[in-house]
This record gives C-alpha cells, structure tokens and sequence, in this order.
C-alpha cells in the first residue's frame, strides 16, 4: 500500500527551497531499476568555488521490492574535496555516515533498511604526473526506504540530503536567513 502518489513526491522535490549554497538540477532518473524515478544533482559553491557535489534519486515501484523492505528508496551520492588529514583520518568513515543519520534523525526523517559505504580516497601523484595536485575526497553513498505519510514527508529527506551534501564539504548547514559568527579566538599572552 502506497498512500501518496507518486507524481507529487516528483513535484516537491524538483520544486523544493534549497539552500543557496546548493546549487540544483533535475538529470535524467535511471529507469531500469523502477517503474518511476526522479533524480537531482546539487553543487555545492562557496565563493564561486565548487566545494563537492551529490545526487538524489527517488525510485519507486508499486509492486514494492525485498530488498527494499517497501515501494520507494532513495538514493544518495556525494562527493567533497577534504583535507589530507581528514582523507587518511581512520574515523573519517563513521563520521561521514553519523553525517547521513544525524541529519535524517535532525529532520525527523523517518526510513528503514538503510544501507551504504563511505570511501576516502587520497591520490599523491608520482613520476611524470609529479607536477599535478595531490587530491583528497570523501564519497558517501547511501540509500534508505522511506515511510511517507504525506507528500511533505518528502521534505525532510531532501533537507536531510542538502545538510549531508553541505557538511561533507565542510559548510554548516544554517538556514540562510541566519547568519553565522565566527567564534572569537582568544589571544595568549
């Protein structure tokens, strides 16, 4: 039994108020998996700098599915620049997925059945490659089935989405209405 339709759960995530730190668009839904898919890519961009970046894909099937324990799933990816320490950082995977429930639980996102895998990658290029930039990233994939009620239950998993993306590039996610202060820094005498 599905008590929301699924057109408008399409609608409010396409038309949903992200943080303007986010930048959003629709890219094509993979449409093997199931019958009906909407998916999002979001960048998030600091000072015209593009920090990371993700996707969420919302799939669908009627029919329901085993391994997803229910008839929708959605489906995240993302993916930040990070800094050397943090990469080679043995917790870095805990934290990164505590990233992912906190803002679910923050939100009140209710789900089940989640699954995933964070990957932290450092790259120190050698030989002739010498002259190229070391690189750092996490990647955070992830995918959950959530219980919607209503089509705003929709709401709370895309926000929750927006915080992952925004804190995996190190960004805080306060409402863009409130504006955040650096802490004061007390000087040793």
């Amino acid at each position: 039994m599905y008590p929301v339709d699924f057109e408008e759960l399409r609608s409010r995530i396409l038309k949903y108020s992200w943080s303007s730190k986010l930048e959003v668009r629709e890219i094509p839904a993979p449409t093997r998996i199931s019958p009906f898919s909407v998916a999002i890519e979001g960048s998030v961009i600091i000072k015209g700098d593009e920090l990371g970046s993700g996707r969420l894909i919302l799939l669908h099937n009627p029919s329901g599915s085993e391994a997803w324990r229910g008839t929708s799933r959605f489906v995240a990816m993302i993916r930040a620049e990070v800094d050397p320490s943090m990469a080679s950082d043995p917790l870095v995977g805990n934290v990164a997925w505590s990233w992912l429930t906190d803002s679910l639980d923050t939100h009140h996102a209710l789900r089940h059945a989640e699954a995933g895998t964070v990957t932290s990658v450092v790259s120190r290029p050698f030989g002739q490659l010498a002259a190229d930039p070391e690189s750092n990233h996490i990647e955070v994939r992830a995918s959950w089935t959530p219980t919607f009620s209503t089509a705003e239950d929709v709401d709370s998993h895309a926000e929750s989405w927006s915080d992952l993306c925004l804190l995996s590039c190190g960004v805080s996610p306060i409402p863009d209405e409130i504006t955040a202060i650096s802490p004061r820094r007390a000087k040793l005498a």
